[in-house]
């Protein structure tokens, strides 16, 4: 008798790619502040393009079968692929796209081997821009992927991003100089406050022209009342004149008849 064999099991289980590093989305509110106003705003900018995804503090898995490799970029944005909550960006799952632009921004705890460790892993996974600000020291640097590497870009002032074409610039305050992101149509980054302050005026001039447009609906209201009003006795002293009219060719035909010129 051929003694059967036990039936093959795989000893590879599935490999878990968690959605938390564990760390803090930032480390103070400043950071936050900058981190949520660049995502927001790039998410407005691109609302209507169904294939632009925009992340914050997503974790990124370039490499199927590698859950160590991994970063979470402060902000990121990606072109070609569609828009949808996801609890990681697993590259290859998104048909090998890897986020063209990354934004980071520096807290008092990021050192300088983290930073340089996170600079090589996008210049190694294929990240076309790369930014660096520092709220504290208003320090902006960025990096543009030429000759298949991130080259340092000389100079951050007024420059385009080719990929978002918004604009990097430095906006003056009674305090200090600060940056400033522009939109391609020239207005500046907005924050949430900023945003529901201007929401909440144009609020207050709707209503102020609704209450223009009732007032004037009623005195249009009036006027026409008015107008019928003075149309009807229009009518009236017409058909008032038609009468005495009528009236005096009847008289004139009787004198007419009793040989008496009406003239």
């Amino acid at each position: 008798m051929v003694a059967q064999l036990p039936a093959t099991v795989s000893s590879l289980e599935e490999i878990i790619y968690p959605d938390s590093d564990g760390k803090p989305m930032s480390d103070n509110t400043k950071q936050f502040r900058w981190i949520t106003v660049i995502q927001y705003n790039l998410e407005w900018l691109f609302a209507q393009n169904d294939r632009v995804f925009v992340a914050g503090d997503l974790l990124w898995y370039p490499v199927e079968g590698d859950n160590k490799l991994r970063q979470a970029p402060d902000v990121m944005v990606v072109f070609g692929v569609p828009k949808g909550d996801r609890g990681s960006y697993q590259q290859w799952k998104e048909g090998h796209i890897a986020p063209q632009v990354v934004f980071e921004i520096l807290s008092p705890g990021n050192t300088l081997r983290e930073m340089s460790r996170k600079q090589l892993f996008y210049d190694r996974y294929g990240v076309e821009e790369y930014y660096i600000y520092d709220p504290d020291r208003n320090d902006l640097t960025g990096w543009l992927r030429q000759n298949d590497r991130l080259e340092l870009i000389e100079t951050m002032e007024d420059w385009i991003s080719p990929r978002l074409a918004i604009r990097f610039g430095w906006l003056d305050t009674e305090v200090r100089t600060e940056l400033k992101l522009f939109r391609p149509d020239g207005s500046p980054f907005a924050s949430y406050t900023e945003v529901s302050k201007q929401l909440e005026a144009i609020f207050n001039q709707l209503q102020s022209v609704s209450s223009q447009l009732e007032v004037t609906s009623s005195q249009l209201e009036v006027t026409s009342s008015q107008l019928e009003t003075a149309l009807q006795i229009a009518e009236q002293e017409r058909q008032t004149a038609e009468q005495e009219r009528q009236r005096a060719d009847r008289l004139a035909e009787q004198l007419r008849s009793l040989g008496i010129d009406p003239s």
